[in-house]
């Protein structure tokens, strides 16, 4: 059995870590197989969005797979701790715009997915942290360096430092999630993301993620070149030409990305 599910539909690639009755912890060959998609992902052009979830209700991703953790080396935990954080890299660096839909508990290197994402939705009630000093290690798949860029260093160090539990709710408030809803919903509404992210042109919507994400690594001037370079490959575009005679004709455009 497949430790990640990959699957397509209307241009969504849902990708789900498939080890329910460990709480869908990575082990090395999970992170393998998540590598190994997304760089099938990264390349495939009828893929416009990726949402990543957990399978079953009970967690997102608790993290490492402490079990696998303790029958290692020191060389192999090395290479485990590589192996999670170039993934997530990956993950961070897709083209596409990323959803985590978090569908339970999100700890340490399920949190860290989550913040790898471009957006987080969570269901209700779910609890999530950075839990790693509670182990007696930091956070080494990006979490010490993406959570404070998203809420600032101060309430990033209260929770790492207290590898505190926090609720959806709690982390809704402090700007992680973009949303909370029921765990009905919950794929549901990443869908709706999704389609609202896919009704403007491809193009456009990759070069504004580049800009964005390569301009929070800068200062405002280089940030804002670099956006002007992203705007430059906007303007040979079919889809740019195509939203101007949509205008014109009174219709939606229909865009092709190129």
């Amino acid at each position: 059995m497949s430790k990640v599910i990959y699957t397509k539909d209307q241009h969504i690639a849902y990708i789900t870590i498939n080890r329910e009755e460990v709480l869908n912890c990575f082990d090395y060959d999970t992170l393998q197989q998540l590598h190994n998609i997304t760089a099938q992902i990264h390349l495939d052009p009828e893929v416009k969005a990726v949402i990543i979830t957990g399978s079953g209700d009970k967690a997102f991703s608790a993290g490492a797979d402490l079990k696998e953790r303790k029958t290692l080396t020191e060389v192999e935990v090395r290479r485990n701790v590589k192996a999670i954080r170039d993934v997530f890299n990956c993950v961070s660096q897709l083209p596409q715009p990323t959803i985590a839909a978090i569908n339970g508990y999100a700890l340490g290197g399920g949190f860290e997915l989550m913040l790898a994402c471009d957006f987080a939705i969570a269901a209700k009630g779910v609890k999530m942290g950075l839990t790693e000093t509670s182990w007696g290690i930091v956070p080494g798949a990006g979490g010490t360096q993406r959570l404070p860029r998203l809420i600032g260093d101060m309430r990033a160090k209260e929770l790492i430092f207290t590898a505190k539990r926090i609720t959806a709710e709690e982390a809704l408030e402090l700007g992680i999630l973009l949303e909370v809803v029921t765990k009905e919903e919950l794929m549901r509404s990443g869908q709706n993301l999704a389609e609202r992210i896919m009704a403007n042109a491809p193009v456009a919507i990759k070069q504004a993620k580049y800009a964005i994400d390569q301009g929070m690594n800068t200062d405002l001037q280089t940030g804002l070149e670099i956006e002007s370079k992203a705007y430059e490959l906007t303007i040979p575009t079919e889809d740019r030409m195509e939203a101007l005679q949509a205008f014109n004709e009174k219709r939606k455009p229909v865009f092709k990305g190129r």
